[in-house]
């Protein structure tokens, strides 16, 4: 029955993994042709500004998130102070927020003509600019404190869970031992939590190689956009796929350092159990730091830039954008309710697969299909259109020989384009999850039920499935808020006359108008508000 089993799953399995790697193998191919003209212009004049612009920029928001995610997780898990409950939940909402919208809106602020500078020139009666030093914002300093603030939470994520799972019995120890909160902290608590901070921050530096619209918009010249550049402007295509494959590399190294990091975590949690008493009572002076930490990394984060676009919407409230605003919306909607569904369902049949055939070359569908998450959307667009073009081609070469009319761009111009990016993209992220909930199912519930008679439909339909729902359900949901954010696929792989919420925000921002584009912004936001309640609620069930 096993055998059986394996020899009926693996080709799907297989098949599956074929096609999500199929922009990967593209990309490939696409940049072995040699390209004098191009690349080796750019190696020998802006490649190496480039790169370390883009190592500087992932290092400097790397340092922002552990800066800003460790210590408040650390408060949040560990401590009791006034509000520390809601900060649990509160803490997840910047990544509703992209981050080009916090960006501009920053801008706004603390420009030379923004309100910040004229307060300060009105107060201290300065005239000129050269009269006084004021921290240029559209800069690489900038744009790392702007990703900082929509990225953190990656990093509060798996650094609250770490510290809560850690064994209260050590906290207790420690107390004994006569260590203060903060040398407990760093002397315990951090070392022990180091495997998940490790993949929080590894998460954070990918969607920062990812970035596009804020390093844009901040004039920040990084590997992304020397690839959007190169493709679209210069018409490069070979030179476009050889930066692109130099930031898989870069992207695959990070990926290898979070699973490294996840099977040092797996070995912390089971020497050590889950947190019991040992949390930190704050009075008097320190309860109040705490809350004033809290609430001023939330306000920065979230509730400032969303209070300041509500204001733009209400100011430049017009009537006749609401049909476009629910026209993109439903686009936006569409799309990401498909991403979500159908990357669910691939990761669950890969992992189902990965699970129930005894072959471990078996295993390796599951492994290798996540990949696509290191591919940025610029890259990514590259992988995609090469092959449907070339699919595009073959069809109407037929078509044509056949004396049918020619069917032009069927797949490379269709939504099937922008859809199948996603799922490479972000089939990451179910996968990992399901693969997580496997790991708390025994065997012996399969073995079970193969002992009765039942087949793998069976196994994945009435035991597998009820199991796994709640897992499945938090990875789509995460799939969903990114898929409405994601911008750079969005403007690549979009049909003509497509257009998401993103899309249609960004030509606002690009326009430097995002006061007009306030309304679908705060649309963006809000839709991303509901994955991450269903997020917060997983975490506070977590044993």
């Amino acid at each position: 029955m096993i055998v059986t089993l394996a020899k009926r799953w693996s080709v799907g399995g297989w098949l599956i993994a074929a096609i999500l790697l199929l922009p990967l193998a593209a990309l490939i191919i696409q940049a072995i042709p040699p390209d004098p003209e191009h690349f080796d212009h750019l190696a020998n004049t802006v490649l190496n500004s480039y790169i370390i612009t883009t190592i500087l920029l992932v290092l400097l928001v790397s340092i922002g998130c552990l800066l800003l995610g460790v210590p408040v997780a650390w408060l949040i898990a560990m401590c009791r102070f006034p509000g520390h409950r809601h900060f649990q939940w509160a803490m997840l909402l910047p990544l509703a927020m992209p981050g080009y919208l916090i960006a501009y809106v920053y801008t706004d602020l603390l420009d030379y003509a923004g309100p910040i500078q004229s307060w300060l020139r009105d107060w201290m009666g300065w005239q000129r600019p050269s009269d006084y030093q004021f921290p240029q914002v559209r800069s690489l300093g900038g744009a790392a404190v702007m990703l900082s603030l929509v990225l953190f939470p990656y990093v509060y994520m798996m650094a609250r869970t770490a510290f809560m799972e850690q064994s209260g019995a050590l906290i207790q120890a420690s107390r004994t031992m006569g260590l203060s909160p903060l040398r407990s902290f760093f002397r315990l608590s951090l070392p022990l939590a180091r495997p998940a901070i490790t993949v929080g921050v590894a998460l954070a530096a990918m969607e920062t190689l990812a970035d596009f619209a804020t390093v844009s918009y901040f004039a920040v010249n990084t590997l992304t956009t020397a690839v959007y550049d190169t493709w679209l402007s210069y018409g490069s295509l070979a030179s476009a796929a050889k930066l692109s494959c130099m930031m898989l590399a870069a992207a695959l190294a990070l990926i290898l350092g979070e699973r490294f990091a996840r099977r040092q975590k797996q070995r912390f949690q089971n020497n050590h159990g889950a947190a019991g008493t040992g949390v930190y009572l704050l009075t008097g002076l320190k309860k109040w730091l705490a809350f004033g930490f809290c609430a001023l990394l939330l306000g920065l984060s979230f509730v400032l830039p969303a209070a300041i676009l509500l204001d733009y919407a209400f100011e430049y409230f017009d009537a006749d954008r609401l049909g476009a605003l629910w026209h993109h919306g439903g686009n936006s909607f569409l799309v990401a309710g498909l991403t979500a569904v159908t990357t669910a369902i691939l990761a669950l049949l890969l992992q189902f697969m990965s699970r129930m055939s005894p072959r471990a070359l078996d295993r390796w569908p599951a492994r290798v299909s996540g990949f696509g998450y290191a591919m940025p959307g610029t890259v990514l667009a590259i992988g995609i259109l090469a092959p449907m073009v070339w699919l595009d081609n073959g069809i109407n070469y037929v078509a044509e020989w056949l004396s049918l009319p020619l069917p032009g761009l069927l797949l490379s111009g269709s939504l099937l384009a922008l859809i199948f990016g996603y799922c490479v993209r972000f089939i990451a992220v179910p996968l990992g999850s399901v693969e997580a909930s496997y790991q708390r199912l025994s065997p012996n519930l399969d073995k079970a039920t193969l002992s009765m008679g039942h087949g793998p439909s069976v196994i994945l339909q009435k035991v597998h499935l009820p199991l796994l729902r709640r897992g499945l359900l938090a990875a789509s949901l995460i799939v969903f808020l990114e898929a409405m954010k994601e911008l750079p696929a969005a403007l690549l792989l979009k049909p003509i006359g497509f257009e998401t919420l993103s899309t249609y925000v960004y030509q606002y921002v690009s326009d430097e108008a995002l006061e007009l584009g306030a309304l679908p912004a705060l649309l963006i936001v809000a839709l991303g508000l509901i994955p991450i309640v269903m997020l917060n609620r997983n975490l506070e069930n977590q044993p």
